[in-house]
């Protein structure tokens, strides 16, 4: 059993009928779920995930004035709950696994992922809230909120960046994938730098990643489940198998060894199959690109439509930052 549907049969069976039982006045501003740190509030748990910071439970968010009033008696309640929940064991909390369940202070609890306790006002704010952070606050379910406090919120997180935000990001990722994978890699192969190309095919990948997560409108988890979550998403699902064959090709030493002068960066060394994947991954990136009509452009070097994404965007404040910020 997935863990969500763990959690929310735990919650339905065992913690309501207390909720209801001790706190009837404080339920009907309750809202709960399971939202936040862990593979299975991502839906991506399974047998492995168990081992550590998994099991029944669930979380409780309160406002501020009834968190301040009661929020510690409910959670010594929470806390009194069976730990064993149809033949689940309790939760092996890891050092730091404690406080992703239980009650939580709805304003601390959006702050303790993105530094805000609502949703952000500023175009600047959106900018520097990291995905894995917007994805992590905004995951899992909720299965109950009376108040909608907490659901007003993560509505307004979930409808995504504002446009101005996404086209900057889109633009820096542009930058990066083309630094790192179409100039680079290339360059530093042919010098013989093999750790420096590794580490340049890794920010080609993780931008990569980024840029197709942000041409979907949904938030990139952090590093473990970034490329799981792509695999979900409708657009530009050709770059999956490309971004798979990337990370476990053979390395492409031998590749460099006969390659002239220039075909590192004049004239593609097609002899590496790791170039000839960047390429076409780009190729892919920017009919994206073109079709959510983010540029006009047509060529393959990703670098060259960064300027003309940059101009798109209305926000003078936000067209300003330089390209790579975000």
């Amino acid at each position: 059993m997935k863990g969500l549907e763990l959690a929310e049969k735990y919650f339905e069976e065992v913690g309501k009928p207390m909720l209801l039982e001790k706190y009837p006045e404080y339920y009907e501003r309750m809202a709960v779920g399971l939202v936040g740190q862990g593979s299975e509030c991502f839906g991506f748990d399974d047998e492995i995930s168990t081992d550590h910071d998994f099991g029944p439970a669930f979380c409780i968010w309160l406002n501020e004035e009834d968190y301040k009033q009661a929020g510690f008696k409910i959670n010594m309640d929470y806390e009194k709950l069976p730990k064993e929940f149809m033949g689940v064991p309790s939760r092996i909390v890891t050092a730091n696994g404690g406080g992703r369940v239980g009650v939580h202070e709805i304003g601390g609890f959006y702050q303790s992922f993105i530094g805000n306790r609502k949703v952000p006002e500023s175009l600047l704010e959106w900018l520097y809230i990291p995905e894995g952070y917007l994805a992590t606050a905004t995951n899992g379910k909720v299965f109950v909120d009376n108040l909608g406090e907490f659901s007003k919120i993560r509505g307004k997180l979930l409808e995504f960046y504002p446009e101005d935000v996404r086209k900057k990001k889109i633009a820096a990722r542009a930058a990066v994938m083309a630094q790192a994978g179409q100039y680079n890699y290339a360059r530093l192969m042919k010098r013989g730098e093999y750790v420096g190309a590794s580490l340049a095919l890794s920010e080609f990948i993780k931008n990569t990643i980024s840029m197709v997560h942000l041409l979907n409108k949904k938030y990139m988890p952090f590093y473990k489940w970034s490329f799981r979550s792509m695999t979900t998403l409708p657009k530009l699902k050709e770059v999956q198998e490309k971004i798979n064959a990337l990370a476990t090709m053979e390395f492409q030493k031998e590749a460099w060894k006969t390659a002239g002068k220039s075909d590192y960066l004049y004239e593609l060394n097609s002899k590496d199959k790791k170039v000839v994947l960047i390429e076409e991954i780009c190729g892919l990136v920017v009919s994206e690109l073109q079709a959510q009509n983010l540029t006009g452009k047509q060529e393959a070097f990703l670098e060259n439509h960064t300027m003309e994404i940059m101009s798109r965007i209305e926000d003078e404040t936000i067209r300003a930052r330089h390209v790579m910020e975000g």
